[in-house]
């Protein structure tokens, strides 16, 4: 798809004082487990490429916390192309404790200010901390104006980020060392949306925290003395660990006194709210989630579409025909598909993973695509491409595509299969997509459940030969998960927070008032309150 992109990952490392140090640490030993942290970011690159950085503690430094953080990829960000460098950085930044993030911003510059870790810095170390944050938190307009008009507050950067670094301090003022789980407790009663944090203070108490519906997945791992979370489960794995738990929704891990604890700091919600997009598109393919594999996940998807075409009966498939991904998303569910129709799947589209953001910036979108995909004319021309889309958020780069595959792939047919159903509404947990006028889909569809007349309407559009999406009950079915677990609500226009449901009625207002996608529906949220 390259259209739509997540918000942020997060993860965090710890090595406990004991006499037996874990097998999985490097081999400078435990005081240097920080060391562990790039290796950690760059599996979870999937999930944010704008900035990556690290916030370490170590009691023995003269500064205990200390933030590392820069733009660009992890490759980019930690010099791991120049040996030297690196390891003047995990030499200067060297602890027995880190927690790290990389970024993509749903809001905010993309500057090296807005990377995080944030830090706090402040005289007694309890007060002082940072924190890394991954989703958005929706009533993000309501918590600023309470900032600025009642505490007197300055916000230095216009993001949610900044918001919950206030609301943090916040709670931990006063002259006694304060209940972390109080505090994230009453955090949660503030919060609306999505919001996994990790956190560190200058005592060295780290916190890991998975907001009270779990939109956004958070796993963790203990070998012997060492701690390790993530984002997702394969940045653990790859690291050695072999028994990797899911947090659950409301629950934290506090680290504290030299011992490891989990904690309840929200009452369980009646529903939960894992976002089926994290299956579908944004998680590594290798990585589990919330006890559900994305691979089989995707596999799932392609097994549906074969199920729906063969009741279609649009395609008659034949020798002529095959089945081609859209890199690299849609490989799982194309070679499932694939295999139940009988016809081969293959490699038409080849995806240029070396060209740098730089150098494609600013070209426009149909140069764009002809850069990033280059499609085998030996394996497409004369024949009828069955294309497999992960999902079609606001169709600019597959209508190029479309293009690239007919004019030099020399496709006979294209007919497109979307492995998702239409989004007809915005995300407000942390997916860059805010408004209704930037989606594809309400340009053609009259009511939610889309027609084969209006399908029809949207191949002609793209230029495609046919193009079918996958149906509403199917998610559910392919992850595994009832649907009252999950947060749909780009596909049915339900929100599962009552901050959620406000957002799209001002979305939904400002598309019926003929606004443009030029600004975010929660930068509109922040004009109202």
């Amino acid at each position: 798809m390259q259209e739509l992109h997540h918000e942020c990952g997060i993860a965090a490392i710890y090595h406990l004082d004991s006499p037996n140090p874990s097998k999985l640490v490097p081999k400078e030993g435990p005081e240097h487990v920080t060391r562990l942290m790039p290796r950690m970011l760059l599996d979870l690159q999937n999930r944010g490429q704008l900035a990556a950085g690290m916030t370490t503690f170590n009691p023995n430094r003269e500064s205990v916390l200390s933030t590392y953080k820069q733009i660009g990829t992890v490759i980019e960000a930690f010099r791991l192309n120049h040996p030297a460098k690196f390891e003047n950085i995990m030499s200067e930044h060297a602890g027995r404790a880190a927690i790290g993030h990389v970024r993509y911003a749903t809001c905010g510059k993309n500057d090296r200010d807005h990377a995080q870790p944030f830090e706090r810095y402040h005289g007694r170390k309890w007060k002082w901390f940072a924190m890394a944050f991954n989703g958005q938190i929706t009533n993000y307009a309501d918590l600023k104006s309470e900032l600025l008009t009642k505490q007197d507050y300055y916000l230095m950067r216009d993001l949610d980020t900044e918001v919950i670094m206030h609301y943090l301090s916040h709670e931990l003022r006063g002259d006694d060392r304060p209940d972390l789980v109080q505090v994230f407790r009453n955090l949660s009663q503030k919060f609306d949306g999505a919001y996994n944090l990790v956190f560190m203070n200058g005592m060295g108490d780290m916190v890991v925290v998975r907001d009270p519906l779990g939109f956004r997945p958070l796993c963790y791992a203990i070998d012997g003395p060492l701690f390790g979370a993530a984002s997702e489960s394969v940045a653990l794995t790859n690291l050695g660990f072999t028994s990797i738990k899911t947090l659950q929704p409301g629950e934290m891990v506090l680290i504290q006194d030299n011992k490891i604890r989990i904690e309840r700091f929200a009452e369980p919600k009646p529903r939960t709210a894992h976002c089926f997009f994290e299956w579908i598109y944004f998680a590594n393919v290798a990585s589990t989630l919330d006890e559900r594999s994305v691979y089989l996940s995707r596999a799932a998807l392609g097994k549906e579409l074969a199920i729906q075409e063969h009741r279609l009966g649009i395609i008659k498939p034949d020798y002529n025909t095959v089945v081609v991904p859209v890199p690299d998303t849609g490989k799982a569910a194309a070679d499932a598909m694939a295999f139940e129709l009988g016809v081969p799947a293959v490699e038409g589209l080849m995806r240029n993973r070396h060209i740098g953001r730089t150098f494609i910036e600013g070209s426009n979108r149909a140069d764009r695509v002809r850069m990033k995909f280059s499609p085998l004319r030996e394996v497409l021309e004369g024949r009828r491409v069955i294309l497999v889309e992960d999902s079609i958020v606001r169709s600019t780069t597959l209508k190029s595509l479309l293009s690239l595959i007919r004019e030099r792939g020399g496709a006979k047919e294209i007919h497109v299969r979307v492995a998702c159903p239409p989004i007809i509404a915005p995300c407000f947990y942390g997916i860059d997509m805010s408004t209704v006028a930037e989606l594809y889909a309400p340009k053609f569809m009259k009511g939610k459940v889309i027609t084969l007349e209006e399908q029809q309407a949207m191949a002609k559009d793209l230029e495609a030969d046919s193009l079918f999406y996958l149906q509403l009950d199917a998610i559910a079915r392919c992850i595994r998960l009832p649907a009252e677990r999950l947060c749909r609500a780009c596909i049915t226009g339900e929100y599962p927070s009552e901050a959620g449901e406000r957002m799209y009625q001002i979305a939904l207002r400002n598309h019926e008032e003929g606004g443009t996608n030029s600004s975010r529906t929660y930068e509109a949220g922040t004009a109202c309150s």
